[in-house]
């Protein structure tokens, strides 16, 4: 696919995701305009854009009538990464918030489909996989895109909004030929990442020198981090490969406890502490990691950064951004909020 010039909208551009790939898609010369409500979104993440002209910004919210509609009049690709959203905590204490999704993606593909987009990027989710195939950290359990379902059992009201746009995607396609693709997010981190995600959290713990040092979970659930530019370059090439709505895995198949990473966060930082599990704080499935063989096969994707080569610039970004008195003061309300 040829970039240059070609018309390019990215829903939640001025997030933490979605800012690396408006910084991707600029390199490429694509004609970029973003929409978001800022409500998460930093306008900073955007700015050298907007002040050099690359990026035009509509600040919208696309649950609003009409908002949707003027977003993606003329646009030939959309990449659609805005949504109600958060960390662990978010996701579990604000579920009917996450619910407004469904209104939100159906309003969005529904509008691209009158202006004849040409093609729907959606950022999917981890979330999507049923609950009970990963309640034990001791299985080597590696999540297949098959595995989503059915039965369908998604992480609550967020992977449910996330499956359900999924579904509506390939039924698109199948009705009506508007070509789509979904990215399977697993645990992105990076730099302009956010405090209510867990590798930010523990940055951000570490940084204002918190001592116990806390972990939500008893710390034996496993994850796979993934860095954020293999997530965009992902989802790029996404753009490029798949038009039948086929949802695929980005993530890494590294097998990291959540106690391993902290000491790994300690250790990166410099900081002392005793390292404190809270089990009875939102945990999610004690054992969510990615098969990427779709990926690899679709996409010729691959991660190329590993989670102890990441945490690296994470941490440096963060301590060179962040003023710790400020970072102390939101903290708590961050854990569990946008």
């Amino acid at each position: 696919m040829e970039w240059q010039g070609l018309h390019v909208l990215v829903t939640g551009g001025a997030s933490f995701i979605g800012s690396h790939l408006v910084d991707a898609l600029a390199g490429r010369g694509a004609k970029l305009w973003v929409v978001d409500d800022l409500s998460s979104g930093r306008l900073e993440n955007l700015q050298a854009h907007l002040d050099s002209g690359r990026v035009e910004l509509l600040r919208a919210d696309l649950r609003e009538p009409g908002a949707a509609e003027r977003a993606v009049r003329g646009k030939q690709i959309v990449f659609h990464l805005a949504a109600d959203h958060g960390g662990r905590g978010y996701v579990d204490l604000h579920q009917a918030a996450c619910a407004t999704n469904l209104a939100l993606d159906g309003q969005l593909f529904r509008a691209c489909r009158e202006a004849k987009v040409e093609k729907v990027v959606y950022a999917s989710s981890g979330c999507v996989y049923p609950n009970h195939i990963q309640t034990d950290p001791s299985q080597t359990l590696y999540l297949t895109e098959e595995m989503a379902g059915p039965p369908y059992d998604a992480d609550n009201m967020y992977g449910w909004a996330k499956l359900m746009a999924e579904m509506t995607l390939k039924a698109s396609f199948r009705e009506w030929g508007m070509k789509s693709a979904s990215l399977r997010y697993f645990t992105v981190y990076g730099p302009r990442g956010v405090e209510n995600h867990a590798v930010i959290a523990m940055i951000a713990r570490a940084f204002v020198q918190e001592d116990p040092f806390v972990i939500w979970g008893t710390g034996e659930q496993i994850r796979n981090w993934t860095y954020v530019t293999d997530i965009v370059e992902g989802t790029i090439l996404a753009a490029e490969r798949i038009d039948d709505g086929t949802a695929v895995n980005l993530g890494t198949m590294e097998r990291i406890r959540v106690l391993d990473a902290a000491k790994m966060v300690l250790e990166r930082t410099g900081h002392k502490a005793r390292i404190q599990p809270r089990p009875e704080m939102p945990t999610g499935p004690y054992n969510r990691v990615a098969d990427n063989a779709l990926a690899k096969r679709l996409l010729g994707w691959e991660p190329k950064v590993r989670f102890a080569e990441g945490l690296g610039p994470t941490v440096d970004w963060y301590t060179k951004t962040k003023k710790r008195e400020e970072v102390a003061g939101i903290l708590s309300r961050m854990l569990t909020e946008r």
